[in-house]
């Protein structure tokens, strides 16, 4: 139970700075273009390879903690942090094929999922 509520707390936080942060960016960069999703995306990849890399060599958190700060967090923060991690992992371990196989599917699928979305509830709304 402890676990389950270090990511719910985790990932509410996350969200509340994702949609600061992402606010804050678009306020000052007048709009026009998704900076701030964008700065969020950046921003959330740096801390997780910080985390990941610190957690590795200096500091091992215990498992509430690291779901807190990776799965609660940063995983509410942004996904994208997750899946670059995926991709990260699946690059060191000499799976380059495999890594990019995930890139292409992710933003494929994912993209192509969403317009077929909006499709489906326009064409039901028709």
């Amino acid at each position: 139970m402890q676990l389950i509520l270090a990511i719910a707390a985790g990932g509410a936080l996350g969200a509340l700075a994702r949609h600061f942060l992402a606010q804050q960016v678009m306020h000052l960069s007048g709009g026009g273009f998704p900076y701030g999703i964008l700065a969020v995306n950046v921003v959330g990849c740096f801390l997780m390879g910080l985390l990941i890399e610190v957690s590795a060599l200096v500091w091992q958190p215990g498992a509430a903690l690291r779901a807190f700060l990776a799965v609660g967090f940063l995983g509410a923060f942004t996904t994208f942090s997750t899946f670059s991690l995926d991709v990260a992992l699946l690059y060191e371990r000499g799976e380059i094929a495999l890594a990019a196989l995930y890139v292409a599917l992710s933003v494929l699928l994912s993209v192509g999922g969403l317009f077929f979305g909006l499709w489906l509830v326009r064409t039901l709304a028709a």
